[in-house]
């Protein structure tokens, strides 16, 4: 026969051994059915035979009569229709699905229609919960204590590998490795996974690490480590488990003439099957071959009991068998085999109890001798306590995305049936004998509950103790000390879960305190509080306060916050409060716990950190330094920026440490070019000489482009302001103010500064105004506000001073001044420009001599003597009077407007028309 890939698109071929009629897929292409006949010595036998999508046959049926014609499957794939002769037979087909059982979840594997990948199921059958994920060719899935390993193929470069994912319960991916094996046959113990491809076996032994998270296993996967939790070792090789096997694939390339057909392990050992019968026994976890046994079985499939004395074999026609492991001197192998067996598990308990499933029956045998049989279809998933747990794959696999619980057999054996059958209608004693002969720990608590239920604690305490049930035997310690049957009965009525009972019990007694108690171990706090509120003994406040706890408890866990705030309100629970107000973003009931908190308890840094995290600095340094943490307080106000807080609470507590932590940070700022940011810093912590500075350094760095002008003054402007803040806060403040007239605190250099805060802006603002008036055609105004800037070298670069001061002069036609103004442009640095200005200035004077065409006086109220429309110092007295900071002329008048904030004037005439300070901007009152 030939298949083809659909991955790759080359042929398969194997030779069937048999004259071929007829070959089917199966409905979805998983199964190939072949069927034909075989000739031996004695007759011809027909057979169908049924091979996977690669050529490797998974089972063959022998079918009666003398000539087989035609094979057709049912449109599930569930049955095959046969006709033989005149005969139509029909089989059932119990597909080799992908799936597994273990910790209470069935994990299974389906194809999606419009997905190439392979969905898995991960559910959860207790909770009903069902967790899906989506691997890529997924070949097999193994399952044992608490983990599955799911084996899936990759093609990558033009290379094929193999990757062995494990799984919990809940669909996590824990581990993996990447292989180069073919992992035909897998298996699975609590400590190792084992692959075998038909030559070689691949041991890798894992480690389980609870707190393993997703992101461990990202860094695992892919990580070639080549030490001794990983082995390859040849089947036709003998390992003594002295550090035999490495990592190299080389070995793959090593045939053997007797290949492996399965392999299965326990804790303890591993059976490896081969094609000849002989079954190799290796030793776990050393991984060291220690017998090799010689049998007349080809196994397909094998079982190890709980013991690890007894295996029970499946071969590809379905017939099963059992090997002893360990046979003593004149012992034999048990004469043992059964037909049409699909699948089969060993009790977890028991090494005598085997659970197979034989056409569509279950049977049960204690050793070789079977039970009556179960019509069941199912696969076993679980055999312990004496009970059966299979799924009926078939309907689910219908359903997948859908699983029913009905679909789930919990199934008891006999020996269970019975003797639940002799507790009801007989009695404990008879039932007693029954279970010796029987003896099982199941049945042994069946007869404790069944005693317990009838108060005969002597037979309660032998059913316990041969058990071992130690929780069961201080059981009845407790009950003989019970001073009455009804409370017996209610604390075996809480021993066996009926809860309701147990409480109705205690409160017709007119014990509601015992009822309380029993509430409160099983953690029912809902219940607690109603029968604290229905009156009655056992209630007190310390009851009440845990019972409000845990109910918020039960409500937070739910993340329903306001519910458990109502609850921990009650209890007082302060603590939780803090978490719940933040949780629910309610920050001012969040600060307001801060006054309900003691002084100096841990829980107001709790609030402190919350605050502060959503930039509540006041709350959040309040908390602190009523936790007595005032550099903390201190450091919480500076990373939050709030440097003004910062400085009050250390003037506050005497400390001395906030200007240097200033200084570090303004600097830091600085470095990064934040130089408003560290202005606002200063300004905030109430360092506003500093901030001037730095906005005057801005200022002096704006004046060196010319087309800034006013920009320049409103930094300068800004500038003064804050010296201006700095003059305020020191006359509010007594104590700074002390301390400076005391100790001389400022330097000459801020002296300076705060002398000369306006000089700059009025500079500037003189500059604008000159211009404005020129350009308004007001020549002579702007020629005496022009004469101002004169005062003003140190602020305005020189050449623009003169520059003006030409230009309105030449307009205004006053060329004595602009000489005297061409003098010192023809003195600038640059050569360039000096060069440009003695050219202008022969263009000028050699048309017009250098004469002032009129030159008015103004008088000086101080003296008889007069003074230049232009200056604004008298020549006799040296009187100086301040300019108009609308007009630019001279004050002498005693009658004038002046500014609150700059102290600057003007004429009261001519600032009727402004609603703020020309200079300064701020509003005219």
């Amino acid at each position: 026969a030939v298949v083809s890939t659909q991955s790759t698109g080359e042929p398969i071929s194997f030779n069937s051994d048999m004259s071929v009629v007829e070959v089917r897929w199966n409905h979805n292409g998983s199964l190939l059915a072949v069927a034909g006949s075989q000739s031996t010595a004695e007759k011809e036998v027909n057979l169908v035979k049924f091979y996977s999508p690669n050529g490797q046959m998974v089972r063959q049926l022998k079918v009666p009569g003398k000539k087989l014609s035609s094979v057709s499957w049912e449109g599930g794939s569930l049955r095959v229709a046969l006709a033989v002769d005149s005969f139509i037979y029909f089989a059932n087909i119990r597909p080799d699905y992908k799936w597994g059982y273990y910790s209470d979840t069935l994990v299974y594997a389906f194809l999606k229609p419009d997905i190439l990948d392979t969905c898995i199921v991960f559910w959860d059958i207790k909770n009903n919960v069902r967790t899906v994920k989506y691997i890529l060719n997924v070949i097999s899935i193994t399952a044992h204590g608490e983990h599955c390993v799911i084996a899936s193929k990759s093609h990558e470069n033009g290379k094929t590998t193999w990757t062995l994912t494990i799984f919990n319960a809940i669909g996590t991916p824990l581990d993996s490795r990447t292989i180069e094996l073919e992992p035909v046959s897998v298996t699975l113990t609590n400590t190792c996974v084992i692959a075998a491809n038909q030559t070689t076996l691949y041991m890798w032994q894992y480690k389980m690490n609870k707190r393993l998270a997703a992101l461990d296993l990202a860094q695992a996967v892919n990580a070639k480590r080549k030490d001794k939790s990983e082995r390859l070792v040849h089947v036709d090789d003998t390992p003594s488990g002295a550090g035999e096997g490495s990592m190299d694939y080389k070995i793959l390339n090593r045939a053997t003439h007797d290949t492996i057909t399965c392999i299965k392990a326990s804790e303890r050992l591993l059976i490896v099957a081969r094609q000849s019968g002989v079954l190799q026994l290796y030793t776990l976890p050393r991984f060291s071959l220690d017998h090799r046994y010689q049998t007349n079985v080809t196994a397909s499939k094998i079982a190890i009991n709980c013991n690890a004395t007894r295996i029970s074999i499946i071969n590809p026609d379905g017939l099963m068998s059992f090997f002893d492991l360990y046979l003593k001197e004149g012992e034999t192998q048990p004469k043992f085999e059964r037909k049409d067996v699909w699948d089969m598990r060993w009790a977890d308990d028991n090494p005598e109890l085997l659970a197979m499933m034989e056409k569509t029956r279950m049977y049960v045998f204690k050793g070789t001798d079977p039970e009556e049989p179960i019509l069941s279809s199912g696969y076993i998933c679980e055999f312990s306590g004496l009970q059966i747990r299979s799924a009926l794959l078939d309907e689910i696999i219908r359903d997948p995305e859908q699983p029913s619980r009905e679909n789930i057999m919990d199934l008891e054996i006999k020996s269970l049936r019975d003797t639940r059958e002799l507790l009801d209608k007989v009695g404990i004693h008879d039932a007693y004998q029954f279970i010796e002969d029987n003896s099982h720990p199941r049945l042994w608590r069946l007869l404790a509950e069944s005693a317990l239920e009838q108060l005969q604690l002597e037979m309660a305490e032998r059913a316990f103790v041969r058990s071992q049930d130690y929780q069961g035997i201080q059981l009845v310690k407790r009950l003989h000390k019970l001073d009455s049957e009804n409370k017996q009965a209610a604390e075996i009525a809480a021993y066996q879960g009926r809860y309701e009972a147990s409480e109705r019990l205690y409160l017709d007694m007119d014990r509601r305190d015992l009822a309380v108690q029993l509430r409160v171990k099983l953690g029912d706090w809902f219940r607690v509080v109603q029968l604290l509120k229905s009156g009655g003994a056992g209630g007190n406040d310390t009851l009440y306060q845990k019972a409000w706890n845990a109910i918020g408890d039960y409500y937070a866990d739910r993340l329903k916050w306001s519910s458990a705030v109502s609850y921990y309100q009650q209890s007082q629970n302060l603590e939780k409060l803090v978490e719940c107000y933040y949780l629910l973003e309610d920050y001012d009931k969040l600060s307001g716990l801060i006054d309900q908190v003691p002084d100096n308890n841990s829980l107001l840094e709790n609030i402190a950190s919350k605050c502060a995290s959503v930039g509540m600095c006041h709350e959040a340094s309040r908390a602190l330094v009523k936790s007595n943490k005032v550099k903390e307080a201190v450091d919480c106000c500076v990373a939050l920026n709030q440097w003004d807080r910062a400085v009050e609470i250390a003037h506050e507590h005497n400390m001395s440490s906030v200007d240097e932590l200033l200084a570090k940070y303004a600097a830091h700022l600085l470095d990064k070019g934040k130089v408003l940011d560290a202005i606002e810093l200063y300004r905030k912590a109430n360092h506003y000489i500093d901030a001037a500075k730095l906005m005057f350094k801005l200022a002096a760095e704006s004046s060196e482009i010319p087309s800034h002008a006013l920009r320049t003054k409103k930094l300068y402007v800004l500038g003064a302001m804050l010296v201006e803040q700095y003059n305020t806060h020191m006359m509010s403040d007594r104590s700074a103010l002390d301390s400076l007239i005391h100790t001389n605190s400022v330097s000459i250099e801020d002296s300076r500064l705060i002398d000369n805060a306006w000089r700059g802006a009025e500079g500037y603002h003189f500059l604008l105004l000159a211009q404005r008036q020129l350009y308004e055609g007001f020549t002579d105004a702007a020629l005496r506000t022009a004469h101002a800037l004169v005062d003003y070298e140190d602020v305005i670069p020189v050449e623009t001073i003169y520059a003006v001061i030409a230009l309105t002069a030449t307009i205004a036609r006053s060329f004595g001044t602009c000489s005297n103004a061409f003098i010192k442009l023809e003195n600038v640095e640059n050569e360039e420009a000096r060069a440009e200005y003695e050219q202008l200035a022969v263009e000028i004077f050699t048309r017009y001599p250098p004469r002032d065409s009129r030159a008015q006086k103004i008088e000086c109220t101080n003296c008889e003597g007069s003074i230049t429309d232009y200056g604004n110092t008298c020549s006799i007295c040296d009187t100086k009077y301040p300019r108009c900071i609308v007009t630019g002329t001279p004050l002498t008048s005693v009658h004038f407007w002046q500014c609150d904030t700059c102290k600057h004037r003007a004429q009261e005439t001519d600032i009727v028309s402004f609603s703020t300070c020309p200079l300064c901007h701020t509003l005219i009152a």
